[in-house]
């Protein structure tokens, strides 16, 4: 039997970059990857990682988009990558679930475990209830210690204000321990 696997993490804990790691290992023994990405991340068309290596989505889902079928429509791939998976659907989840037990086709999954205001985003929270493996893949806060959380900065400034997904503007991100989030954003979400 496939499994559905999450693997997250805070800002820069290299999501992206292992994504396309997996994806090169698949395709270099021959096998087709569908890279899938939530058109509500307007970033890039493309997975692109911090540390400028960069990867073709080949499905972009918008929330309404029904993904087990899309992925099936597409000819059934020999593994499914999820980047920005916190974005997706409890359905979508579900699907990628379905994909991966009843279709036998792996699916890895990347995303951040919670928002800004330390609260889980809705595809974050089904993938930790369905995801047969969960792995944290980690990053460092400013201070040395391992980061856990994200905090977002406005101008420079940290904020808990605004809607739980903002990508463009003077909207940044800064991953962080719980003892330095507490000290610069204030209280939890």
């Amino acid at each position: 039997m496939a499994k559905l696997y999450f693997r997250y993490g805070a800002m820069n804990s290299g999501k992206s970059t292992a994504l396309i790691q997996v994806a090169h290992n698949y395709e270099e023994r021959g096998q087709r990857v569908l890279v899938v990405k939530p058109a509500i991340d307007t970033k890039s068309p493309a997975v692109l990682s911090r540390i400028s290596v960069a990867r073709e989505v080949d499905l972009v889902v918008e929330p309404d988009t029904v993904l087990r079928d899309a992925v099936l429509g597409a000819g059934a791939p020999d593994c499914i990558l999820v980047d920005e998976a916190q974005f997706l659907t409890g359905t979508q989840v579900e699907d990628l679930f379905r994909l991966a037990v009843l279709d036998g086709i792996p699916v890895i999954a990347y995303g951040l475990r919670s928002d800004f205001r330390t609260r889980g985003f809705p595809g974050s929270l089904r993938l930790m209830e369905l995801a047969h493996s969960i792995e944290e893949l980690k990053t460092i806060c400013r201070c040395g210690r391992k980061a856990t959380l994200n905090a977002r900065t406005v101008n420079g400034e940290f904020t808990q204000a605004g809607s739980q997904v903002a990508i463009d503007g003077e909207v940044g991100y800064e991953s962080m321990c719980g003892t330095c989030y507490l000290q610069k954003v204030g209280t939890l979400g």
